[in-house]
Parts: C-alpha cells; sequence; structure tokens
C-alpha cells in the first residue's frame, strides 16, 4: 500500500488528495493542517483516511510528501524534514508558488539522498479552503515540475500518482518558472491591484464610482479580489524578479504617457499595434511544442437561460468544456462567453453543434 501525507489541506492540497485516491482508491492518503475544522470535514468527506495536527506523527510512514503550504511554510517544513526520520525511497514534493527560494531550501534534504521535485500547478479557484477541492481543478492546467539534484528517476512516480488530475506537465529551470509566472501571474496581479485601488481613488467624489464598472475593467481586474495574505508571502518570495518586471512595465507606462503628452498619434497607434499582434498570437497555431487550449468566443444575450442553452448543447454533443468564462458583460446588452477545450477537434465539433443551435460565433483562438 502507497501512503501518501499531504500538509495543508486547502484547496490545492485537498484537491491533490482527491486526485490521488481517484487514481488509486487503495492508496492511504494522510492529511495534516494545524486547523482542526478542516482535519475533522476532510476525514468525515473521506478526502483523507487519516488526519493529523502535528507532521512528525506521521512523516515516517510516506512513500510521497506533498507540501501544500505558502511558501514560507514550505521553506520551513523542508529545513526540518532535512532532519527527520524518513521511510527509505520518499519523494517530497510541493506546490509553491515560486521555485528558488524553495529549491533552495530543498537542498540539505536532497543532500541526505532524499529525492525533491519542485512542483507548481497553475490552477485555482475563487473558492478556498479544504471544502472547495476537487479532483478535477488541476484538468488540463499547466503543472511545472522542477526536479532536484537526483530527482529525476523519481519524476515518473510523482506523475503516475498525480495521473487523474490529467494536467499538462511542463518541467522548467527554477530560474525560468520564477520568470515566468513573474511575469504572467505575479505582474498581473500588482497591477490589477493597482489599477482597483487607483480607480476607487480617483472615482471616491464620484455619486456613480465603481457601480459603473463592468466590461473589460472587470476582466483585467478580477485577479484583484485575490487572498492579501497568500500573494503578500508569493510576491515576497520572487521579489527581485518582480521588482525588475515592475520596473520594466513603469518604463512602458512612461512611454505611453509621453506619447499622449506629444500628442504622438503614431506612437500610441504603435503600442496598440504592437499589442493587438503579440495577444493574437497567443492562439494554439502560434505556442510551438506546449499543451495548448483552445478557446471559443460567442455572443450570449442577457437574458434568463443563455448559457444553461449552451452548455446543454454541448452537453448533447458529449463535448467536454475545460473553462468557462464570461465577457464584457452589460445589462440588456449582449455578452461575450468565453468556452475552451482541450483539443482543436472539440473546439470545431462545438463550432457546428452551436451554430446549427443558432448561436454565434464571433472567434476561435
Amino acid at each position: 500500500m502507497v501512503t501518501v501525507v499531504i500538509k495543508g489541506l486547502g484547496l490545492i492540497g485537498s484537491s491533490l488528495a482527491r486526485a490521488v485516491k481517484q487514481a488509486d482508491p487503495r492508496t492511504h492518503v494522510i492529511g495534516v493542517d494545524v486547523d482542526p475544522a478542516s482535519l475533522g470535514w476532510a476525514r468525515q468527506h473521506r478526502v483523507v483516511n487519516e488526519v493529523h495536527r502535528d507532521f512528525s506523527d506521521c512523516v515516517s510512514q510516506a512513500d510521497f510528501i506533498i507540501l501544500a503550504g505558502p511558501v514560507n511554510v514550505i521553506q520551513a517544513d523542508l529545513k526540518w524534514l532535512a532532519t527527520a526520520t524518513l521511510k527509505p525511497g520518499v519523494v517530497v514534493t510541493d506546490v509553491g508558488s515560486t521555485k528558488r527560494a524553495v529549491m533552495a531550501a530543498a537542498l540539505p534534504l536532497q543532500r541526505r539522498g532524499v529525492p525533491f521535485i519542485g512542483g507548481h500547478p497553475m490552477a485555482g479557484s475563487h473558492k478556498a479552503g479544504v471544502q472547495a477541492g476537487r479532483a478535477d481543478l488541476f484538468a488540463n492546467a499547466f503543472y511545472f515540475l522542477v526536479p532536484g539534484l537526483t530527482a529525476t528517476p523519481a519524476v515518473p512516480r510523482l506523475q503516475r500518482l498525480l495521473s487523474a488530475t490529467q494536467v499538462k506537465w511542463v518541467t522548467v529551470t527554477p530560474q525560468q518558472h520564477d520568470q515566468l509566472v513573474g511575469q504572467l501571474s505575479h505582474l498581473p496581479h500588482v497591477v490589477a491591484a493597482a489599477l482597483v485601488n487607483e480607480t476607487q481613488t480617483a472615482l471616491a467624489t464620484s455619486p456613480l464610482g465603481l457601480r459603473l464598472a463592468a466590461g473589460g475593467f472587470k476582466s483585467i481586474t478580477r485577479i484583484a479580489s485575490s487572498d492579501p495574505t497568500m500573494w503578500t508571502a508569493i510576491l515576497e518570495s520572487n521579489a527581485d524578479v518582480l521588482t525588475s518586471q515592475l520596473q520594466a512595465y513603469i518604463d512602458a507606462l512612461r512611454a505611453a504617457q509621453r506619447a499622449l503628452t506629444r500628442h504622438d498619434q503614431a506612437g500610441i497607434h504603435a503600442l496598440f499595434e504592437r499589442a493587438k499582434v503579440t495577444r493574437d498570437r497567443l492562439g494554439p497555431a502560434h505556442q510551438g511544442q506546449l499543451p495548448n487550449f483552445f478557446d471559443l468566443f460567442l455572443n450570449i444575450p442577457d437574458q434568463v437561460g443563455a448559457i444553461a442553452a449552451v452548455t446543454h448543447q454541448l452537453a448533447k454533443a458529449h463535448l467536454n468544456v475545460v473553462n468557462l468564462h464570461l465577457l464584457e458583460v452589460r445589462e440588456d446588452v449582449d455578452g461575450v462567453l468565453q468556452l475552451t477545450f482541450s483539443d482543436a477537434a472539440s473546439r470545431m465539433r462545438a463550432v457546428e453543434v452551436l451554430t446549427a443551435a443558432g448561436l454565434q460565433i464571433i472567434r476561435k483562438d
């Protein structure tokens, strides 16, 4: 029997627990968390087989240890594990949002001969906690792997354990990981938060204020609703990379400001032209050998049951939607529904089904 210890039963940890059990119900999953309520719920709903508040009570049994807390907690856990009694052949991994700090903290453990694989599933939800977890949370999401000093042979073992997640594995270096997530995730979170705060200040004396916010503003600031405590820890662990990326973004804003001050129409046009060309290249035809998502955009009327009608048509055709996102929504005006599929064939079939149902397809990416 394989025993898996998961420390941290929040959204990610509890979802991994569910996926592990789904892949092989015989796997014995032990949940560790400081919150008694989370442990009780996880045990009662059979998310895990066994629960502990103290990590030291169960790590010696583990064939796999998954560290699913914040990055600073993961670092402390790795430091402790380097001195703990562990089962021969145990594989240790994490799900932290930055990797250089984690991989550095894992060095003493690796020097003992314990394989460590840095991990980061690029998936989440607006919900949090053990009750929000689900086995399909990671389906078709990218899952970064950063094998440690001697961990490469252990990678297939970890992938088999997590096979039910249905993720798209991507192996990178710690530096590549932190640069990528800094630019594509951390920087956008800072930008969104700053834009919301600045807008709140700018419209503080307006009787309408943010009540007018819709469409584009809501779309680009959605991630500003993220958990402040979690994001403070994430940004702190990637501060040097993010500082440089923020400076580049500030420079780009200043260039736009100068173009506006000088009424430089060519400069303003070039700003949007370059952005359009780059954004349009995000479609699957331009992504090389990386696994892709396949998006479909359609008009959706502002009326009761409109989204249900779309999903009903897809369900009848046995088409699975990886993600669904409603864009540019205003009362009494058509919105845009973004549907994401895991392969081109499913998207093409969806185009046929939805067009036959009288729905208007805007574009495919």
